[in-house]
This record gives C-alpha cells, sequence and structure tokens, in this order.
C-alpha cells in the first residue's frame, strides 16, 4: 500500500500477484447456503482490477464493483471496502464480495461467506489486508451494465479570492440539486491557486443528459468573465459503458487518459490512468482524508462548507471524491453496505476529502532518492493545517482506511468507527496469537510499533 501497511520489519511478504485466474459464473450459490443462483466472477487474489473489468466488462458486458485504479489488487482492495468511479450506484467493492477463501492464522483453509464463518466473512469485508487471515480467492456478484459511460471534464480559473469563494458555494450547491444522485461519480480538485478542476464521471446518461445537467453551471460561470475563465473548452462527452476499460478503445480514442505499460513484453492491453502517478510520495509529505456527511448539502449548511473548503485551500490545495461517500445511493445499496465492516459514516458522507502533498517515491539510504525531510515536514504542515479547516465543520471525523494518515492517533475509530470492537473479536478469534500484522491494523495496538513485542494488557 501507499502508507507501508503491506509490510514490516523482517517479516514474511507473501506475493499472491501469480494467483490470478478470472472464473465467470452465470449461477453461483455461495457454500453451504440455499440464496438464489446469481452472476458472480470469481477471482484469485492476485488478480489486478484492469484484468477483471477486461473479463467481466470488455469481453462478457456485465460490471462487477471494483477500484478505479486499474493497478489495484482486488483482495486488498475488497478488504479495505473499496470504491471506484461507479460506487455511488453499486456501492462498495465489500459489499459485492459473495465468498472468499482464505488460510487463517492456524493454517486451515477455510471458506467465508453469510452461511460459513460468517463473522470472519463480514470482518474480511472492509476490515483490512494483513489481519485476518491470506486470502486467496474472491467470488463477487456481477451486475448488469448500464448502456452508456461519460464524462464531464473543464477548469475554472476565479480572478480573486473572493470570486473562488463564491465559486465554490455555487458548485456545491450544483451538486446538491443536481449531482448527488447514483448518476455521478468522480472527483473535484480545489486548487490554492484559485482553480476549481471538474473530473467527473456518469453512468447511464448519454451525452445531451449529461449536458443538461452542467449547462447551468457553465452559463453561471459565462456569464461573469470579468471573474471566471474556462481554461480550454469543456469537455462533455460518452460513450458504450463496455469501452471504458477497452484498451484499444482507450488508445485510439482518449490516449492523453492512459499511459500503457512500457516495460518490455509487457501485455499491451495493460494501462493505468495518467492521473495515478505520484500518491506514494505523499507518505513523506502528509496525506489526510476526511468523510463529508451529506448534511453539509442542505440548503443552510452549503456556505458553511464552502467556506471551510475556501479555507483549507488557503494552506493546501484539495479534492472530494464523490464515489467514495455512499448517500445519495440507491437503499439496496445502502443496505449491504452496511452489511461489512467499513466505517458506517460511508453511508451518511456525500463524498471523501483528500488533502495531501503527492510527489516521486523517495527512499531512505539510497543516494539520489533520499526523502527532503525539511520539506517534508513543512509540507505535512500545510496538509495538517488545511484538515484541521474541514475538521471544524464535521463533528465525529472519520476516514477511509486506505486512503489515510500514516499517523492517525485515533485509528481505530477513524478508521471503523463503531464496528472496531466487533472486528476485534473476530481477530481474537482467528488470529489469537497475533500472527498476522499491519501497521494500524485490527490488533496491532496490541504489539509494538515494529510487531515484533506485544504489549502489556491494561
Amino acid at each position: 500500500s501507499y502508507l507501508g501497511t503491506s509490510n514490516a520489519p523482517d517479516s514474511l511478504l507473501i506475493w499472491t500477484r501469480a494467483m490470478n485466474d478470472i472464473a465467470p459464473h452465470d449461477d453461483f450459490v455461495p457454500r453451504g447456503c440455499s440464496t438464489r443462483p446469481q452472476p458472480a466472477v470469481s477471482v484469485g487474489a492476485g488478480a489486478i482490477w484492469l484484468h477483471v473489468y477486461d473479463a467481466v466488462t470488455t469481453k462478457a458486458g456485465r460490471y462487477v464493483q471494483g477500484g478505479g485504479c486499474t493497478t489495484v489488487g482486488v483482495a486488498g482492495l475488497i478488504q479495505s471496502g473499496g470504491f471506484g468511479s461507479f460506487s455511488k450506484n453499486y456501492g462498495t467493492a465489500a459489499s459485492s464480495l459473495l465468498e472468499a477463501e482464505v488460510v487463517t492464522a492456524d493454517g486451515q483453509v477455510r471458506i467465508a461467506n453469510a452461511c460459513t464463518n460468517p463473522n470472519l466473512f463480514w470482518a474480511l469485508k472492509g476490515g483490512g489486508g494483513g489481519t485476518f487471515g491470506v486470502v486467496t480467492r474472491l467470488t463477487l456478484k456481477t451486475h448488469e451494465l448500464a448502456d452508456r459511460g461519460g464524462a464531464a471534464i473543464f477548469t475554472v480559473k476565479a480572478m480573486s479570492g473572493p470570486a473562488f469563494r463564491e465559486v465554490i458555494r455555487k458548485f456545491i450547491a450544483v451538486y446538491a440539486e443536481r449531482l448527488f444522485n447514483p448518476h455521478w461519480g468522480g472527483r473535484v480538485f480545489l486548487r490554492g491557486n484559485d482553480v476549481l478542476a471538474i473530473e467527473m464521471v456518469s453512468r447511464g446518461l448519454d451525452k445531451a443528459a449529461a449536458q443538461a445537467v452542467w449547462q447551468p453551471f457553465l452559463d453561471w460561470i459565462g456569464a461573469a468573465p470579468q471573474d471566471y475563465r474556462l481554461t480550454g473548452k469543456p469537455v462533455i462527452a460518452d460513450t458504450a459503458a463496455r469501452n471504458w476499460w477497452d484498451a484499444e478503445f482507450r488508445k485510439k480514442y482518449t490516449p492523453d487518459a492512459i499511459i500503457s505499460d512500457p516495460r518490455p513484453g509487457a501485455n499491451p492491453r495493460d494501462f493505468s490512468w495518467t492521473g495515478n502517478h505520484d500518491e506514494i510520495g505523499a507518505f513523506w509529505r502528509g496525506f489526510e482524508t476526511l468523510w463529508l456527511p451529506a448534511s453539509l448539502l442542505q440548503a443552510d449548511q452549503q456556505s458553511r462548507i464552502a467556506d471551510a473548503l475556501f479555507a483549507a485551500t488557503r494552506h493546501r490545495g484539495l479534492e472530494i471524491q464523490f464515489e467514495k461517500g455512499l448517500a445519495g445511493a440507491p437503499d439496496n445499496t445502502i443496505a449491504a453496505a452496511r452489511d461489512t465492516a467499513t466505517n458506517p459514516a460511508v453511508l451518511t458522507a456525500f463524498g471523501l476529502a483528500l488533502i495531501g502533498s503527492y510527489g516521486p517515491p523517495a527512499y531512505p539510504g539510497i543516494p539520489g532518492f533520499a526523502p527532503d525531510l525539511i520539506e517534508a515536514r513543512g509540507e505535512a504542515t500545510m496538509v495538517g493545517n488545511a484538515m484541521r479547516e474541514l475538521r471544524k465543520i464535521v463533528p465525529e471525523p472519520a476516514s477511509y482506511v486506505s486512503e489515510s494518515n500514516f499517523f492517525e492517533k485515533d485509528w481505530q475509530h477513524s478508521y471503523w468507527g463503531a464496528n472496531y470492537e466487533r472486528l476485534q473479536a473476530v481477530k481474537r478469534h482467528y488470529d489469537p496469537d497475533g500472527l498476522f500484522f499491519a501497521h494500524h491494523g485490527v490488533g496491532s495496538e496490541d504489539w509494538s510499533d515494529d510487531g515484533f513485542e506485544r504489549r502489556a494488557a491494561n
């Protein structure tokens, strides 16, 4: 992981990358259950989401809820909860889990589903990777695929601080009225140089419908040329949803959106999104996240959140990822996510605020790659100051375990909320000796920071 939760000093790292088989099912029933058969896909723990999407969506015309970044591994994402561009409709990846095969600390290969080892099954759905066992295989439900997928991409430059504050307020109002629904995911960037950058994605809307959603906001921008400038022509586009992860389609029609794997012998269908290449430096330079409650979208609260967002940008730019909050999703999606170990705060959040200072990886002791700790401390301070502005309006702050502050103090409740005590009980049952250890993983408070010594019970 970006924040080091997949490694520890003098540890054994189990490389599951070769366990990458992908097997679709027309009629899957979890072992020991008598539920109605349903379409699903079984995936080896080492598969990456791009390959799963290629098999399920590009080739078979169905949808499986996974991650947005193409190179993310399936097992780790599901065990952390897992969000993708269309989670506002389909929910978390964890809530689509039907069954898992897992090797527990006693060496037993166990099946976990709603009928067999149900507590272990629940913990694997968002309780954190590297904690309850070695997951070797997962089976996920698949969904009918929408006809169209699309995007709305444009950037607005405000001519002054007050104008920037006002466009933030306007965008929040537009989001609450027109975008707060299962059709829309994606993100907005609020930058310290008074720039608002829209990178939203849509599901189930054609270009005309998407254009109608955005036109009032674009008209509002255009009516004040003294205050705002569009940097380039807005892109509002759609395509057959089946093309979304099709490498050949992307290379032909949206080549700037992807980076193909440049290594000799690489699969020509492998690619990553162009925006996913600097996150790893956040460990050194500061990174924090916060779920934003949907109550802040109420008409009498919109100025409050807009002012807090503006105040945060005076310290450090930020982004809001809307698919990482499930408020606004269908009722059945909320119900499925409630039956996972993911922090319940996600159920009432409209999005996840991320504030970080990104950059290339740095490695202590390696010439030319050593981190600049003085610069990193300064960056981390600005990140912290920006997040404090947002925490002022969120009475019970919570964050997403996979994208979080490495140095979070109250990580148990920040990551899992009221679910933590149940997760502890599952950990003690299946791993009483603490064989599996991860930084800020369930049960890690029982051990020294390096995982070598068990702390005395209080």
